[in-house]
């Protein structure tokens, strides 16, 4: 998937984008808790996932 449309998918749906980038497992999880917890927190992750390109 494009990168720039995982970015924007961090940005406005923090869980839906850690979900395709890394699928089921602890970052996911962490993610929606981040989010949760409030929005920025999610959207920080979710961006540093993508950035940092990692993978389940």
């Amino acid at each position: 998937m494009n990168n720039l449309l995982k970015i924007l998918l961090a940005i406005f749906l923090p869980p839906v984008s850690a979900f395709i980038q890394v699928g089921f497992s602890l970052h996911f999880l962490i993610n929606i808790v981040l989010t949760l917890l409030g929005g920025l927190p999610g959207m920080v992750h979710a961006l540093w996932l993508v950035v940092t390109d990692k993978r389940a």
